[in-house]
């Protein structure tokens, strides 16, 4: 990874009208794409004027440094009354964010366990906040971001349809295409480019047409009393997430 994605505290405010973007990068193997496909991501974003402007932020969620252990709440997340300090921690840094884009790789068909892993930890934290994808695969992904959707809409999170797919044959450059071991680094087609810019737009429509449901659950959480959730503890640092900032 890029010194970008070093780690550092994500606060759990943001600056108010700022919206946050969590990049989710969701693979954890050794020798992984994710990286690069985030730090191609990270590059594409940088010359949009809200991000320019610092009205929006990117912070760097990183599964493999976040390092959830395989759900251990006794609790449904639903009960939002989370035991370890692990979950509270990644609850508090979901919850700062107003947005996320996953990158994923497609495992089976599917998404990456630690991805659903990662959703599955947290419920109200995920509610009315826009989500889209950027995939890769050798078919660009595009089943895994299928089941990606269904899984989040049942937390209530708002999937975008723009998607960036990116194939491993022909949005990837290799040293030695001959070796399996050789992540590459994305070396995507001109298109992608467009679609990564479409992707932003839509996702931050959505998220400004959805503050107003994350900003009346909110109150209703702070109505209700603190209780022992996620909220209260500080959020992913030194195992996790680092503010991009204005880029």
């Amino acid at each position: 990874m890029t010194s970008e994605f070093t780690s550092e505290t994500i606060d759990a405010s943001t600056t108010a009208g700022t919206t946050r973007v969590g990049l989710v990068v969701g693979s954890t193997r050794p020798g992984r794409k994710a990286a690069t496909v985030a730090d191609w991501v990270l590059d594409g974003v940088r010359a949009h004027p809200r991000v320019r402007s610092g009205d929006v932020e990117f912070a760097v969620l990183d599964l493999a440094r976040v390092a959830l252990p395989m759900l251990d709440e006794p609790l449904a997340a639903a009960f939002g009354r989370y035991q370890h300090e692990h979950t509270r921690r990644w609850a508090a840094t979901v919850a700062s964010c107003d947005a996320f884009v996953f990158v994923t790789p497609e495992y089976n068909h599917s998404i990456p366990a630690a991805v659903k892993n990662a959703i599955d930890y947290l419920y109200a934290e995920w509610h009315h906040k826009a989500v889209g994808a950027v995939s890769y695969g050798l078919a660009g992904g595009v089943r895994a971001v299928e089941h990606l959707r269904t899984v989040l809409v049942e937390v209530k999170a708002v999937p975008v349809s723009a998607q960036v797919a990116l194939s491993v044959f022909d949005d990837f450059s290799y040293a030695n295409p001959a070796d399996p071991t050789d992540p590459g680094v994305v070396a995507a087609r001109p298109h992608q480019d467009a679609v990564l810019q479409d992707l932003l737009e839509e996702l931050l429509a959505h998220s400004r047409a959805l503050a107003p449901l994350r900003g009346s659950a909110r109150r209703q959480a702070d109505g209700a009393g603190d209780h022992d959730s996620g909220s209260a503890a500080d959020p992913v640092g030194a195992d996790g997430g680092q503010p991009v900032g204005a880029l």
